[in-house]
């Protein structure tokens, strides 16, 4: 796919420009994408809005799934090439970026089964006089125009978890990558037109600014924003919606975990170095934070640090690469500067903490860093962990449960009652047992609460999310039961 060019997906829109696409890995140019200026934004939105209030133009569910059903087959069928494309774009490594492409098939899969099982209800009547003789029912309706604004670290999957419900809800939707990936993107959308879908139904396009992106984001048609990407970005945009329009917000976390004095913490390593440094920690669950009991905690970071130091990093389109680059140089200069910064502060350096290359930073571990230090109170979106020594399991709670963040947590023991007291009292939207924070199934809901986001994930969750509840009421007076 080397030196492709990437038309706008907005039918009948001119390029405001073009923007070259960069590997990761060694900064080699993978591509030219078309940018999106004013007029293309308009004309998308134009469009999107003339389809939503057609209502004799919407699709219907069984056209829905069938071509749901198709675009599954097509993601399976170049599973391969897909996983290798976003590899080299996005620096995910190929062994984790084949899992992406199969969870990203599922996720489509789980669409079809949503549309097939999760239908309106029924509302009681006849309770009292004025409720005699009513039945009411409701059926689910698409919200009308939803906007995708999506981050780098899944390109394929995120887009998969933005735009498939939007076609699953009968809405139209238009999608902006991430600009260090639009690719997968693009494919995604190429795979749905061959799989059916008309090309206006799912519009996609990278923005010639940050200020045309906003536009798009908060212009009166759009009915819903599903956002991915940094709190500062998405707060921002939540406060500038037109009135009545919804969103759903997945912005970062700084997670943390316990691992109780009783817990079999060596067979708790390996799940939470790849918990920590899979794709090079650039994961809003990524595992950053790990409080273990005095008893074990010193001999549990260095088991931890010898696990990274085994990992190997290197070019994400290898098979053998465990560990790839970081998005950007300058955010390899940025976690190494807070890495740099929490060994002046008295946290002594485990393993890892120089840079491999301009590019990839070696799996990093730190050990008893300072509470008010940039490793334990911010997102590191880099390959580094933190560990602690704790005394006492509440006030490891209450250090855990110290920042503004709330995404999900884990709790590594063997003893319920441990279990079921960090489950209670952790802030977080899922505490995963005896499993790493990164843990996620798309069936699931997946939130982040306070800073770390707004409303709920998960492939159903979106659909419903994107969809009114609508409710019809019949009067008979054959309706007294």
């Amino acid at each position: 796919m080397s030196n492709s060019h990437y038309p706008l997906m907005i039918p009948g829109a001119k390029p405001a420009g073009t923007t070259e696409v960069l590997a990761p890995y060694d900064r080699s140019a993978i591509a030219t994408v078309d940018t999106a200026g004013a007029e293309a934004i308009e004309r998308a939105l134009k469009t999107a809005d003339a389809l939503y209030q057609n209502r004799s133009g919407w699709l219907p569910i069984s056209r829905r799934i069938e071509i749901l059903e198709k675009f599954r087959g097509l993601i399976l069928e170049r599973a391969e090439e897909l996983a290798l494309e976003a590899a080299r774009e996005g620096g995910k490594p190929l062994v984790d970026s084949r899992v992406e492409i199969a969870r990203a098939a599922d996720s489509v899969r789980i669409c079809v089964e949503t549309l097939r099982t999760d239908g309106g209800r029924e509302i009681p009547m006849n309770l009292n006089a004025s409720s005699s003789g009513k039945l009411a029912v409701t059926r689910r309706e698409p919200i009308g125009v939803v906007v995708a604004i999506s981050a780098f670290n899944h390109p394929f999957n995120l887009i998969a978890h933005q735009a498939a419900p939007a076609i699953a809800a009968g809405c139209p939707v238009i999608v902006k990558p991430a600009d260090d990936t639009p690719l997968s993107c693009f494919r995604f959308v190429s795979l749905l037109r061959e799989a059916g879908l008309p090309e206006e139904w799912c519009q996609a396009c990278i923005t010639r600014d940050l200020t045309i992106a906003e536009s798009l984001a908060t212009d009166p048609r759009v009915a819903f924003l599903t956002f991915i990407g940094s709190a500062r970005v998405g707060w921002m945009l939540r406060s500038k919606l037109a009135p009545g329009a919804r969103c759903a917000l997945e912005h970062g976390g700084v997670a943390p975990v316990i691992v109780a004095e009783d817990a079999d913490w060596k067979a708790a390593v390996a799940p939470l170095a790849k918990g920590a440094f899979y794709h090079a920690g650039q994961v809003c669950v990524s595992v950053q934070r790990i409080y273990a009991h005095e008893s074990i905690a010193f001999e549990f970071a260095q088991a931890l640090a010898e696990a990274g130091r085994k990992m190997k990093v290197g070019d994400p389109t290898l098979a053998e690469t465990e560990v790839g680059p970081l998005i950007r140089p300058q955010e390899t200069t940025r976690v190494h500067m807070w890495v740099k910064e929490a060994v002046a502060e008295d946290a002594v350096l485990m393993s890892g903490g120089e840079p491999i290359s301009e590019t990839c930073y070696p799996p990093t571990v730190l050990w008893n860093p300072r509470e008010d230090s940039k490793v334990s109170t911010q997102e590191i979106f880099g390959p580094v962990v933190c560990v602690y020594s704790y005394s006492d399991l509440d006030d490891a709670i209450t250090r855990a449960n110290s920042l503004p963040f709330a995404f999900q947590a884990a709790v590594y023991t063997r003893d319920l009652d441990t279990a079921m007291r960090c489950y209670s009292r952790l802030n977080a939207s899922a505490v995963m047992v005896n499993e790493h924070t990164a843990f996620r199934v798309d069936w699931m809901p997946f939130a982040g609460l306070r800073l770390s986001g707004h409303g709920v994930g998960g492939i159903p969750y979106s659909i419903r999310d994107m969809q009114i509840e609508k409710m019809l009421v019949v009067k008979s007076s054959e309706l007294q039961m």
